[in-house]
């Protein structure tokens, strides 16, 4: 089969529709991945979608492939990722998600799960192979059924999470098709819910579902002074990823939410780690110290920072906490380990329920003067190579300190300055802070100087995540 290998990406498949991704390749990748899972032992494999418009043709397409390929498939219809996530925690241990995520409208792709662990990487790439090859091998025997996981995941968040106070709050689903299951499930934990765009629509016609932009979190800004709330949340598009706005209207960060995360579940498990991605600000380290807790700043990815988690968890360690500066909060400790804008939410809002005012609270924890991410369009496949030359290259003087493990990050006593290569696609991400304003304009300059001696030509603009 002729597959575009542009759609397979580090961390799943993802494509525009018809273009390069249709229902011919949904169905190659069933029976692909019903192949590679029988191989495993896996035969009970869950599948879910998010609310757009080629959902269910895809969705009819994968599940036929993996019938074929003889395993039984749970369908769970129209739902967000960690919803699917659920399901292949409690129905079965492998399940995939059709979603495409915070992408145009046009674009759907595949979130997988393979006997409990995310796969990426080699393996998508080991999927590709098979498609084009079409060396799958047909089974007789597979079956298909439908199940509704909803009112199973509502109880298991609204059992765990008690409010010391009903919060009201106003919550942005901007079309996603987190708004069919995340304002009940919160007004289920006592919040009471002022709802802006709830209603599923894959033509996303109010703004795009992506909490990460600014230009996204405007109406429910405007929503949070007309109504009073005390917070606004704002879900992406598969509802994985939460926004979170103050009554003031101040963003508050995936990084900063870290800090008040890792506080709280620190004073349950003393002594974990807790991870985070490159991009997070210098001052989260300190602020997991200070609580108790092992920082411990990782390459960006969901799957890679949980596939992390769980290799400390498998030498005994504990990784109760992690998290990403691009919104993905991992929570192990009371939870599956697995990214849940729905789930994040209700644990901060237990958090910020202890307090009278909890936009002080969020106002309050550890802030500084950064940019938001940044990108520089390369060529494909410049990148990987760009980045390499400048950790080759680089020569910092003592205070500055050098980590490679992800591109190139030197973080100063006064901020820090990151030139990574996105592994989806061909763009280097870029990340300044400075604890004051002289000292992000100095990194930023530093940083860009020694970008243009490798490409003299970078062009920054703003990231489109």
């Amino acid at each position: 089969m002729q597959v575009s290998a542009s759609i397979f990406k580090a961390y799943d498949i993802r494509g525009v529709v018809p273009s390069t991704l249709n229902e011919a390749v949904a169905e190659g990748l069933g029976r692909a991945f019903g192949t590679i899972a029988r191989q495993e032992g896996e035969t009970v494999i869950a599948v879910g979608r998010d609310g757009r418009l080629s959902g269910p043709s895809l969705s009819a397409a994968l599940i036929r492939g993996l019938v074929a390929a003889g395993v039984e498939v749970i369908d769970v219809g129209m739902v967000t990722t960690p919803i699917l996530y659920f399901a292949a925690h409690t129905l079965a241990r492998t399940g995939i998600q059709i979603t495409g995520s915070h992408n145009p409208k046009d674009y759907n792709g595949f979130k997988m799960i393979m006997g409990g662990r995310a796969i990426y990487g080699d393996e998508i790439q080991a999927l590709r192979k098979m498609i084009e090859a079409e060396s799958w091998t047909d089974t007789p025997g597979g079956s298909v059924r439908q199940a509704d996981v909803l009112p199973a995941y509502r109880e298991r968040i609204v059992s765990d999470v008690k409010l010391a106070r009903p919060l009201r709050i106003v919550v942005d689903s901007g079309n996603g098709i987190a708004g069919a299951s995340a304002p009940d499930i919160l007004r289920g934990l006592g919040c009471e819910v002022t709802e802006l765009f709830s209603e599923v629509d894959g033509n996303f016609p109010n703004h795009h579902p992506d909490p990460s932009k600014p230009e996204n979190l405007h109406d429910l800004i405007a929503a949070l002074k007309t109504t009073g709330a005390e917070l606004g949340l704002a879900f992406d598009g598969d509802g994985d990823r939460l926004g979170i706005v103050t009554r003031e209207g101040n963003n508050i960060y995936p990084d900063r939410q870290m800090a008040l995360f890792a506080q709280d579940v620190l004073s349950r498990v003393p002594g974990g780690t807790i991870l985070f991605d490159v991009k997070c600000s210098q001052r989260l380290a300190p602020a997991i110290a200070a609580a108790g807790g092992k920082p411990l700043m990782f390459k960006t990815g969901h799957s890679l920072i949980k596939a992390k988690m769980k290799a400390i968890e498998a030498e005994g360690g504990q990784a109760p906490l992690g998290g990403e500066m691009s919104g993905h909060i991992f929570f192990k400790e009371r939870w599956f380990g697995f990214d849940d804008g729905t789930y994040a939410g209700a644990r901060l809002l237990e958090i910020l329920s202890k307090s009278p005012d909890a936009s002080a609270v969020l106002d309050g924890l550890p802030s500084s003067f950064s940019t938001p991410e940044l990108n520089v369009l390369c060529a494909e496949g410049e990148p990987h190579g760009l980045v390499q030359q400048l950790v080759d290259s680089a020569r910092f003087e003592a205070p500055a300190t050098v980590n490679t493990i992800d591109g190139l990050r030197v973080d100063w006593p006064d901020g820090f300055g990151l030139i990574r290569a996105s592994n989806t696609t061909p763009v280097l991400v870029l990340r300044f802070e400075g604890q004051t304003h002289e000292a992000l304009s100095r990194i930023e300059a530093q940083m860009m100087a020694l970008l243009r001696s490798a490409k003299p030509d970078a062009q920054i603009q703003a990231a489109a995540h």
